[in-house]
């Protein structure tokens, strides 16, 4: 793509875009490498040369204790998978063929569960066992992928996040290969060689996955697996239905998983009486806007128990006052008159005071319902122990992707990510069309339980009254604990700016470069390496493009 025309020809408007925005956040513009293809991104950051392996090999040998691994393949592996290894502490066994009772804990301290196919690069090994040797509280490792095309050449790749539960549930983070404590695999049961892969693998990490905490899951932000041409399909099947259903009933989990296009999605069960939702809906004047965001939500959601609190922040529009008093008389709908100068935050922070429901739902007046389940999709996954802020796929009027989470670090702050993505297009690894955790989601659509919004302290009027607001508040959930999700199958139209425009006076700038430093002073570690990301992935744009150069080097 980066060869093309039409990428040469609007080269200069792309770097005008990320240079306007990293002015008005504060941020100065990177020194980006030239760019090329994946196979220029492999020759210039992903290549081991013979400094590299004996430097590893001297590394190796400084090791108080070097783990013994035990290789498990579910198949046959690809050609040269196990020559020339750095790491030569292993031993294999195929993994249909292992004895009743075998106990691996006796002949390794880990095991790794290989795919059929799968071809492993000779430095695969030492960095698992590099992982092991760093990370002592460590149970189970995975690592990134790409596949092998016809001719040899890698292709494809999946840079994966960060320990990611929810992205778990839609595709199995831990292909082509599975790394586990040898105690770990074996109280989970080991392999059940009757199931077909890639569901041998989905299930074995399902059943490690129950038994540990998200600290003691590793990732490897690298490419140690080139899985075979047929093995990068992202379509779910009947048996991964059946291995996630079997998980949710051994975790007491009311939920049914099934099989998309893109991987698999999990059906949270609403309680029979489902709580009320409060949707909080700030606006000053912007009739037709205001209009069709409360018309859709009365006439196409289907859930059936909400209220609607419209914060009237200081409207003068004569037309506008007398269809908010027409609302205001009509029952599950209350005005809040708020003459306070604009603050966002503000205006929330007091309305989520008012608000009689068990969640609340922040909404831009500019949001228009186009799925009538949306609000009981993002009820179902707020209601989840664990979940924080949960965020909606949100499209721009031709059906692009606006929304579709929140990534730390693009732009300076944080972008939105897959943005401009057409709405059926996969994505990176099929994460557009997923359910995953991200860092932060934007409040243009946000569910929270109201009891999490006030433990956290809502907004931050302070400090932050206009920009990044949202993504400062979601930080704090996960700071205390909660992972915020964001979901494909809740989506709704986003007229973004229709009321605000562009913001470049300079005390909009101004403003702008304030808060972006408030950030940067909270937040600076994680806008740096955002867990829901890959440090082989931009920071200079929004489309999961590969960063040149990566932000990590093995």
């Amino acid at each position: 793509m980066q060869r093309s025309t039409s990428w040469r020809i609007t080269a200069p408007l792309r770097w005008a875009s990320r240079h306007f925005q990293r002015i008005v956040r504060g941020a100065s513009l990177p020194q980006v490498e030239e760019r090329g293809d994946y196979t220029d991104w492999v020759e210039r950051y992903d290549r081991i040369d013979t400094a590299d392996r004996d430097r590893k090999r001297r590394e190796i040998d400084a090791w108080p204790k070097r783990p013994r691994l035990l290789l498990l393949p579910a198949g046959e592996l690809g050609v040269g998978s196990l020559d020339a290894l750095l790491y030569n502490e292993w031993t294999r066994r195929a993994a249909g063929s292992l004895p009743g009772g075998f106990k691996a804990a006796a002949a390794a301290d880990w095991v790794i569960w290989i795919e059929a196919g799968c071809t492993l690069p000779p430095h695969a090994l030492w960095a698992i066992a590099q992982q092991v040797a760093a990370h002592p509280e460590a149970r189970l490792i995975y690592a990134d992928e790409d596949e092998l095309d016809v001719n040899g050449r890698r292709v494809d790749p999946f840079f994966k996040p960060d320990w990611n539960p929810d992205l778990f549930l839609g595709r199995n983070l831990f292909s082509s290969w599975i790394a586990m404590e040898a105690g770990l695999f074996d109280e989970a049961g080991g392999v059940r060689a009757e199931l077909p892969p890639p569901e041998q693998g989905y299930d074995l990490a399902l059943r490690c996955v129950e038994r540990v905490g998200s600290e003691q899951i590793r990732h490897i932000p690298h490419v140690l697996a080139h899985r075979c041409a047929s093995g990068g399909k992202l379509d779910g099947r009947p048996d991964g239905v059946a291995v996630l259903n079997a998980h949710f009933e051994r975790i007491g989990t009311a939920a049914r998983a099934e099989a998309t296009q893109f991987g698999y999605r999990t059906r949270y069960v609403l309680p029979s009486s489902p709580p009320l939702v409060s949707l909080i809906i700030p606006t000053r004047n912007a009739l037709p806007l205001v209009r069709q965001c409360i018309e859709s939500v009365v006439f196409e959601t289907d859930y059936p128990n909400y209220e609607i609190l419209l914060v009237d922040n200081g409207s003068d529009d004569p037309e506008a006052l007398a269809y908010f008093a027409e609302l205001d008389a009509q029952q599950g709908i209350t005005v809040i008159r708020d003459e306070r100068p604009f603050n966002y935050s503000a205006l929330n922070n007091a309305a989520v005071a008012r608000a009689q429901g068990e969640l609340v739902a922040l909404l831009n007046n500019d949001i228009e319902v186009v799925s009538p389940d949306w609000l009981a999709e993002m009820v179902s996954v707020a209601l989840q122990p664990g979940v924080g802020a949960v965020g909606a796929k949100l499209l721009y009027p031709d059906m692009t992707v606006q929304h579709g989470g929140v990534i730390l670090g693009v732009g300076g702050i944080a972008g939105h990510a897959h943005k401009h993505l057409a709405r059926s297009d996969p994505g990176h690894g099929g994460r557009a069309q997923l359910a995953q955790s991200f860092s932060a989601v934007t409040a243009a659509c946000l569910v929270v339980r109201k009891a999490l919004y006030e433990q956290v302290g809502g907004l931050d009027e302070a400090h932050l009254g206009v920009a990044y607001n949202d993504v400062d508040f979601c930080l704090r959930l996960r700071e205390a604990g909660f992972r915020n999700v964001w979901t494909p199958w809740a989506e709704l139209l986003h007229h973004e700016s229709a009321t605000r425009g562009l913001e470049v006076a300079a005390e909009s700038r101004n403003r702008l470069a304030t808060e972006a430093a408030v950030m940067q002073d909270r937040w600076g570690k994680l806008i740096a390496h955002d867990p829901a990301y890959n440090p082989n992935l931009t920071l200079d744009s929004e489309d999961f493009d590969l960063a040149w150069p990566p932000r990590t080097s093995l």
